[in-house]
């Protein structure tokens, strides 16, 4: 019981979650927070109704009245005295309608949507939704058109828009019935001045009078595909947004309450109802967050540190990382929604299979999950009399406190060697997955929410505390969290740090996120800056991306809060019941049709080598990029793009063939092809045609004409262009397989045909081209360094990603010259990935991918662990960092009993990685240092030890989830990564490659270069599966 309610004071706050099962509600007051009852008035849960409104009028009223008459029918109570409608300040609703639509794929609900890009001639070549489902592209895409428009990174125009050719567009559109559009532009999110998107936007309204316009600005960042993405699905929610909102307000207005309503979103803040109607995809995920801020709450006052939440449920626990600001963590960079990409702000919560309904099967070992009751716990789990051994059944038979179902029930269901391996597997599990989420080495708090909390034993390795909430205010913590959420501003902006230093930048774009955060709603007094992120783009001069997020409490004085006003409709518009039961008539008659997909048997699985001519197809293209990446050392950019469009190509029949250099003719001509840029530029301003008009350009002052095709590197997305630009529909060329760097390096004079300085320069002729217009020929030059010295200092003023094509080499050069049968080694470390997934043996995927590459000498598994310090600055135009990694065990929670027990420890029984290393790069991984820290008149001093590999070999560090790579640009805390080192070709170990790949071409001379292994000549594809016809 708390104290009584100040009568005529507007301090309550209502929380509503409409959940897919429950609906639940508490009456907070926050004024109260630090009392025993944490300022809970009054709280319920309830079946969620098909009509929402009915649920949240039923939540509503029974906390209003349970007030007054204390606990009831499953309603708690922490004052004595009745709630009035003029006590409410707000009502706050969490939601899962909206994202349930898009992943249901409920015809019903989503509405077909028109894109509209401005790109000019970029983008082409990846069309909007062509990285989504099929069935989702065919529900949700009715017409897209490219059109001039767009921005370079530094403000500079791609082209003006062009409002003649957007009302052509809009005369489609209104032709085939479409109510939803989006504008979409490159480089819209940094859009100041020109505003393209806005004004684009207008026009589209003026002549679709009564349409939804979405600008992708609205909806997510820099990221042109994902943003995209993101804004497609809000514009296909839309009308059933507001229906859903006015269903949400209805109630509130028939209760009498005069206050605003509110919706959660997933980063912890509110949305007023217009901006809900809006954007409603900034309610995704919410329910964790709600959950995570929740738990918070309910331990205020007992801590005020970073913590970590942990909601177990019926079938899975969800884990996620709360701020000491208060606010979840964020993802790093790209999120999943029934497979489509998307870069907008989400939670970053991990999910297992171990919840209350878990089923354990006690056979050779015992399992507990991932398969579960679910809500059937009630009826099979064998405390309630059921037939299935369930995780509740083994904790009340281990735990003799806990007092749920009948004990006598499950006695003798486990022996008690059985008992304490379960406690063992729940343990780990927790621990595991509370481990993959902190960001540092330190234990944080526990906080245990849901109603599966008394799973978890008291004590947590990793966990500083475990607090375990009383279960019928944890069982309302998503309630609780969307009552008390505030309010936020963001800003994500590239500006030039040329006139004011990052600091000062720094200052004006925080003190900008602080004023947007205030317009939005939030008391100026409680604003904070929450979330900073400065990262130099590389290549681009004195410039950087600035992301600064603030947020406060809401400022409840202010009066000017919108409330929805909808056009009159239907009354069968309006009733979400009558709407519901359509829906369900139409999902009885409609089957979705799954993604066609191609069931490979890696074994058995043979390439098409014909006379010694590879034909690329899908699967094998899927196992190049990802071998790719590995080999890009950080670097080289994300190849994800260029396979989109090759995919595109291939299934619009056009030929990619692959030729060994050990069959080029001597007089062969090989070109090559290459992109040079920042990888930044490359997320949101994606390629056009610039890769095969750099060839035409060349070929204008080249006499001769090339017979074959090579890429600059192999590593990251050039590893593709090759391909590219040799496929049937451009030069009709076949790609050697090889590179001249076999890796990434980030300059044109290291590459090997330097190495050899069999003739200098190798690099000109050169031809650079941008896509839009513009080329830059460079015929005559001194020297390579030259070369790249004069691209350089154009490459900034052409947008900052530009095609090369460099003079053809001669077959017999390439064969001296080029780091061999490259494109295969790809192949074979995706293979080994792709295998290692599907045989859920990732834990294992550094040591299967040099069993690949031709044995454990050509290599090292140099470190396992977790990122927990990355650091970034901008040096002569190239991004220079560290990456901090903390040695830890990165296998997954099935896999510990499957080692051996020398891959767990050491000799001495301790885990194999411990300490620190640290990977410094320049765009690309340069060496992987072990390092300690000591204290030093009271400063922490870092000591360098022993250096585990050095350049010319390989780095690359790779994602111990998915063993897929990890770029420098996408490096971030508490990742859980393997490091892999890898020997070089032997065409960089002479003296002068080691100079000019080796560390001191990194300005590193005071390391000496050591050689990891034994360089193996990488296998041919061609040589493997040859066959001759």
């Amino acid at each position: 019981m708390g104290t009584a309610i100040e009568p005529g004071k507007r301090t309550l706050r209502i929380g509503v979650d409409v959940g897919g099962t429950n609906t639940d509600g508490v009456v907070l007051d926050p004024s109260r927070a630090l009392d025993p009852d944490k300022g809970i008035v009054a709280w319920h849960k309830t079946p969620t109704t098909t009509n929402p409104s009915l649920g949240i009028s039923d939540v509503i009223t029974a906390m209003f009245r349970s007030s007054a008459a204390g606990a009831a029918g499953g309603v708690g109570v922490g004052v004595g005295v009745g709630i009035r409608p003029d006590q409410v300040a707000s009502v706050t609703i969490g939601t899962t309608h909206f994202v349930n639509a898009v992943v249901e794929r409920d015809a019903a609900r989503l509405s077909r949507v028109a894109v509209l890009r401005l790109c000019g001639p970029f983008s082409r070549h990846a069309p909007p939704c062509v990285d989504w489902p099929a069935d989702m592209r065919d529900l949700v895409l009715g017409h897209h058109a490219l059109l001039r428009g767009g921005l370079e990174v530094d403000g500079f125009l791609i082209s003006d828009i062009d409002e003649r050719e957007i009302r052509e567009q809009c005369a489609a559109i209104r032709a085939k019935g479409i109510g939803s559009v989006v504008v979409n532009g490159v480089f819209s999110p940094i859009d100041t001045v020109e505003r393209q998107e806005e004004r684009a936007a207008a026009v589209v309204r003026a002549e679709i009078p009564g349409c939804d316009v979405v600008c992708s600005k609205e909806v997510a960042n820099l990221g042109f595909l994902e943003r995209e993405n993101a804004a497609i699905l809000n514009a296909s929610i839309l009308a059933f947004a507001r229906k859903t909102i006015r269903s949400f307000q209805e109630p509130i207005k028939r209760l009498g309450l005069d206050c605003p309503v509110f919706i959660t979103q997933n980063d912890g803040t509110i949305l007023s109802g217009d901006m809900a109607a809006r954007l409603p995809i900034r309610t995704f995920s919410s329910g964790p967050t709600n959950s995570m801020r929740g738990a918070a709450f309910l331990v205020q006052g007992e801590l005020d540190e970073a913590m970590m939440v942990v909601d177990i449920g019926g079938t899975t626990t969800d884990v996620g990382l709360l701020l000491a600001n208060g606010f979840p963590r964020q993802q790093a960079a790209y999120s999943d929604l029934a497979g489509v990409r998307m870069n907008f702000s989400c939670p970053d919560v991990k999910s297992i299979g171990l919840g209350g309904g878990s089923i354990v099967r006690n056979g050779e070992t015992l399992t507990v999950g991932p398969q579960s009751v679910g809500s059937g716990i009630t009826e099979q789990a064998l405390v309630f009399g059921g037939k299935v051994l369930t995780a509740t059944d083994c904790t009340v038979l281990a735990d003799s406190t806990i007092e749920i179902g009948n004990r006598e029930l499950v006695k003798g269901a486990l022996d008690e060697e059985g008992v304490a391996k379960y406690k063992t597997i729940v343990k780990h599990k927790l621990e595991k997955i509370i481990d993959t989420m902190k960001t540092s080495p330190q234990d944080l708090p526990v906080i245990l929410v849901g109603g599966g909390g008394f799973l978890a034993p008291g004590e947590l390795k990793g966990a500083s505390r475990v607090v375990k909430l009383p279960l019928e205010w944890s069982s309302v913590a998503n309630a609780i969290g969307a009552s008390i959420c505030g309010v936020s501003g963001t800003v994500d902006t590239v500006k030039s740090t040329e006139s004011k230093t990052t600091q000062q930048i720094l200052e004006e774009i925080c003190q900008e996120a602080i004023e947007r955060a205030v317009a939005n709603g939030a008391s100026r007094s409680t604003v904070k800056v929450v979330e900073i992120d400065v990262l130099p783009l590389p290549y681009i001069a004195n410039k950087s991306r600035f992301t600064v997020r603030a947020a406060g409490d809401l400022d409840y004085s202010r009066t000017d809060f919108a409330t929805l006003h909808f056009e009159e409709t239907s009354e069968a518009e309006v009733r979400m019941d009558e709407y519901e039961k359509t829906v369900q008539r139409v999902e009885k008659n409609t089957e979705p049709e799954p993604e066609p997909k191609e069931d490979v048997d890696i074994d058995s699985y043979r390439p098409t080598v014909k006379n010694r001519v590879w034909y690329v197809n899908e699967t094998d293209l899927d196992w190049i990029t990802i071998g790719c990446y590995i080999l890009g050392t950080g670097g080289g950019g994300s190849p994800y793009q260029y396979k989109l469009r090759l995919k595109q190509m291939l299934r619009r029949g056009d030929v990619v063939r692959v030729v060994s250099p050990d069959d080029l003719p001597d007089d062969a001509a090989v070109a090559t092809a290459g992109h040079a840029g920042s990888p930044t530029v490359g997320i949101e301003k994606l390629g056009g045609d610039e890769m095969t008009e750099a060839q035409v350009e060349l070929y204008r002052v080249c006499d001769e004409q090339p017979t074959h095709v090579i890429s600059v590197e192999i590593g990251g997305g050039n590893g593709l262009q090759s391909m590219i630009v040799g496929a049937s529909a451009n030069m009709d060329l076949p790609a050697v397989d090889g590179d001249w760097m076999g890796r990434a390096y980030p300059t044109k004079w290291q590459t090997t045909p330097v190495v050899f300085n069999e003739r200098s320069p190798v690099w000109s002729p050169v031809a650079m081209t941008d896509g839009n217009g513009n080329v830059v020929i460079v015929p005559k030059a001194t020297s390579d360094l030259q070369v790249e010295r004069i691209l350089r200092a154009a490459l900034s003023t052409m947008g900052s990603a530009v095609g090369c094509a460099d003079p053809p080499v001669t077959g017999a050069e390439c064969r001296r010259w080029a780091v061999e049968n490259t494109i295969s080694q790809s192949w074979f470390i995706g293979r080994a990935v792709v295998k290692s997934r599907e045989s859920n043996r990732v834990d294992n995927v550094a040591e299967t991918i040099l069993e690949a590459m031709g044995g454990p000498e050509v290599g090292q598994v140099l470190w396992k662990g977790k990122i927990v310090g990355v650091h970034r600055t901008l040096r002569n135009g190239h991004v220079y960092g560290e990456c901090i990694i903390e040695g830890a065990d990165v296998v997954d929670d099935d896999a510990v009993d499957k080692r051996p027990t020398s891959s767990k420890t050491s000799t001495t029984g301790q885990p194999q990685f411990q300490g620190r290393i640290k990977i410094p790069f320049k765009n690309e991984n340069i060496a992987a240092i072990k390092v300690s820290q000591s204290i030093v008149d009271g400063k922490t001093v870092e000591t360098e030890g022993e250096v585990l590999g050095l350049v010319p070999d390989l780095i690359t560090v790779i994602d111990a989830q998915n063993g897929e790579a990890i770029g420098t640009p996408e490096y971030r805390y508490g990742l859980l990564v393997v490091v892999l080192g890898i020997t070089a070709s032997e065409r960089w170990t002479s003296e002068r490659g080691i100079e000019i790949g080796g560390p001191k071409g990194f300005d590193m001379g005071h390391l000496t270069y050591k050689p990891l292994g034994k360089f193996v000549k990488p296998l041919s594809v061609i040589d493997e599966f040859n066959v001759n016809t």
